[in-house]
């Protein structure tokens, strides 16, 4: 038995070393120089500082700015997740009637059905994006606050929309940080 513990030892030491020390250097440094934006937090910065990250949503509540998706974390990256309530649970059904009586009342007379991604939060609770839909369903309030035309405020949309990922893979959105940047005139 003792010359068995010995081995077990060695071989506990030189796997603990690969797999938790060298893997993960290896793996932060491959990351780190081919895709170095992303590993440092895709951080947006102004003259004044830092302004978020683009990975990241943000709470935007100002009329004159888009709004993104509801977060059931308050957009804390430090606890990310979903509020796991059901299509049948009433919470949800009334959390989903008070923000689209939210977004009602911010626009009147917005005529568009609400998209779904202005009223469900997203499962991590961090989306950055909204849908060009729910962008476009808020131009009009945007412009009004921002004493913009609509058209005008619909170009940035078009401008800021990014498509598919390799042209297949998801849908095409709208990074929420950069578009109300850009509406704000920011770099």
């Amino acid at each position: 038995m003792p010359r068995a513990i010995r081995p077990a030892i060695v071989l506990l030491l030189l796997l603990t070393g690969l797999t938790g020390v060298v893997y993960p250097l290896l793996v932060t440094g491959v990351a780190t120089s081919l895709f170095s934006r992303a590993a440092h937090g895709s951080l947006m910065r102004s003259r004044v500082g830092t302004v978020g990250s683009e990975l990241v949503g943000q709470s935007f509540s100002a009329p004159g700015d888009f709004w993104g998706r509801p977060s059931a974390v308050n957009y804390d990256a430090r606890s990310s997740g979903a509020s796991n309530m059901g299509p049948l649970n009433e919470d949800l059904h009334a959390a989903v009637r008070a923000r689209i009586g939210a977004l009602r009342t911010a626009d009147p007379e917005a005529t568009l059905p609400v998209p779904a991604d202005l009223v469900l939060a997203s499962g991590s609770g961090l989306d950055p994006h909204i849908s060009p839909a729910a962008a476009r369903y808020q131009a009009r309030r945007v412009a009004r606050a921002r004493g913009r035309s609509e058209a005008e405020v619909l170009a940035l949309i078009e401008a800021h929309t990014e498509g598919r990922a390799l042209g297949i893979l998801g849908e095409p959105r709208v990074n929420v940080l950069r578009l109300n940047r850009a509406l704000a005139g920011a770099p």
